[in-house]
């Protein structure tokens, strides 16, 4: 069986997801899991859209070994220079470059001609195949570009060295069979085509990203793109968990294979949910809470007796086990440390003092401790900024006919000493948040505010995640715990914490221009 080629952009496509904002350390920690699960190219960013994601870019460069690590860029000297700063240290450098071609984007957004989109795209191509050993060219709304034109532009951009040609469906226009018939017409028509990867990448406006990029495997591409979860702009892109397990399920249907660790699936769904803050919904294929949950009696009935009767995959195929050791306050650090290690989260002497401590702090609260608690307990403390300022203690008073009071106790790591405060607002959560801001000192707009429930029941752990602004300036936070306000103070904190250490790298990278200036 051929093999398919991975090109994930849940780090740049997924990135311009409305409201998402990774720091390159987030970004770091995401590709290092899409290495694990073994996608081929690791998209980490567009490096000329500003200093911060070309620093981002770098740092993935530096630390991804295992996959060509790529930045996008448009057809333009200028975007490929700064690419290439960001990525001559990776093991394996990729560039992905972009012009659109279909006659709306060449009237109203470039004003070109077919000859000089020909021309441009040429010029860009064989200017960047001087530093990079692989670049793919993407016809941007080739969904929409007419066919012939379509053609002349592979093929010119075949001739300038291009290794890659994506035909990407930007706008989800497409059906799967007009989609797969455009990859038939460029393997009649254009010259040399088997020289380079043919890749699709699908967004899903009309919901059909999927089956468009499945239907372009049957067509005949060696590689597709999408983003985990599905994330990216507008309605997403194509899913790239959903692509990999219907490849795997389905397999002598495509007669295809990719590289993918598909046990990883699940972990590495949920890092993304966790580090961009959108929550993955319940009925979502392949990773979706209900994916292999059944509550009618019939299907139940049916799943006792054999389980191929209601699931056409298992749960332990992308790393979810239907086992559970359950944990409580009288769980001793051993246990707990051995069922971390089982969910696939091995800490070290250190973090699991400061786990453990969380962990019985919750176990004091909650009757049942599951596999879904503690891996949100261990990915809040893993996700936290290094913390300027800790929650020691919190106390809220409201009623009714009274106004809702919060009186925190915040630690100052650097100096030690401890800070009280009290404020009154609109609410309990207003009032946490008014007297976080008195203790600190910061002033920031919320923008978000977010709560899901991580498990079920009465005494479900409760997430909040949290988004402020200052100036420029815009910082995410999250936090655990049983009680929604203690989480929405934990959260709020977290992201004042990281909005102070953004300031103070900022600050520092200004002194660093004065000296060399």
């Amino acid at each position: 069986m051929r093999t398919i080629y991975i090109f994930d952009t849940t780090l740049r496509d997924g990135e311009q997801s409305p409201g998402v904002n990774l720091s390159a350390s987030e970004k770091v920690e995401i590709a290092t899991q899409l290495e694990r699960l073994g996608v081929n190219v690791i998209e980490a960013g567009f490096a000329a859209s500003s200093p911060g994601d070309l620093q981002a870019v770098r740092e993935v460069a530096k630390t991804v070994k295992n996959s060509s690590v790529c930045s996008l860029s448009r057809s333009v000297q200028g975007d490929i220079d700064q690419a290439w700063e960001a990525l001559q240290a990776a093991e394996s450098p990729y560039l992905h470059i972009f012009l659109a071609t279909s006659p709306i984007h060449r009237q109203y957004k470039l004003r070109m001609s077919k000859e000089q989109v020909l021309e441009r795209a040429e010029e860009a191509i064989r200017y960047a195949k001087r530093f990079f050993p692989v670049v793919e060219f993407s016809a941007e709304d080739a969904g929409r570009t007419e066919i012939d034109f379509l053609c002349e532009v592979a093929d010119r951009a075949i001739q300038a060295g291009a290794d890659v040609i994506n035909l990407p469906d930007t706008v989800g226009y497409l059906t799967p069979e007009e989609y797969a018939n455009i990859f038939v017409e460029l393997r009649k028509r254009v010259p040399n085509v088997d020289r380079v990867r043919l890749s699709a990448h699908c967004h899903d406006d009309l919901g059909m990203a999927v089956a468009n990029s499945l239907a372009a495997i049957q067509a005949g591409v060696e590689q597709v793109e999408g983003t985990i979860n599905g994330i990216g702009e507008r309605a997403g892109n194509a899913a790239i968990e959903e692509i990999a397990m219907a490849i795997k399920t389905r397999e002598s249907l495509y007669q295809v294979q990719t590289t993918l660790n598909l046990k990883e699936i699940d972990r590495t769904s949920r890092l993304v949910s966790k580090l961009t803050g959108m929550f993955v919904p319940g009925n979502k294929a392949v990773v979706g809470a209900n994916a292999f949950a059944h509550e009618a009696g019939i299907h139940q009935d049916g799943v006792l007796k054999h389980k191929s009767t209601y699931e056409i995959m298992t749960p332990e195929t992308i790393g979810l086990t239907e086992s559970r050791l359950i944990l409580g306050k009288h769980s001793g650090r051993h246990a707990f440390r051995d069922k971390l290690t089982q969910l696939g989260y091995p800490q070290s002497d250190e973090q699991i003092n400061v786990l453990f401590a969380r962990f019985k702090e919750l176990a004091d609260r909650k009757k049942e401790i599951t596999d879904d608690d503690l891996i949100a307990l261990v990915e809040e403390k893993l996700g936290e900024a290094s913390e300027v300022y800790t929650l020691e203690s919190i106390h809220i008073s409201y009623g009714s006919h009274s106004l809702p009071t919060a009186s925190l106790r915040i630690r100052h790591q650097s100096h030690g000493k401890l800070l009280e405060e009290a404020a009154c607002g609109n609410g309990s959560v207003d009032a946490i948040f008014k007297t976080i801001d008195r203790i600190t000192g910061e002033k920031a707009e919320l923008v978000d505010y977010r709560i899901h429930s991580v498990t079920q029941g009465k005494d479900a752990l409760g997430e909040v995640h949290v988004r402020l602004e200052q100036n420029e300036i815009s910082v995410r936070g999250r936090g655990v715990s049983t009680d929604v306000l203690e989480a929405s103070a934990r959260a709020y904190l977290d992201a004042v914490n990281r909005l102070v250490k953004r300031k103070e790298a900022d600050q520092k990278g200004e002194l660093q221009k004065k000296v060399t200036v």
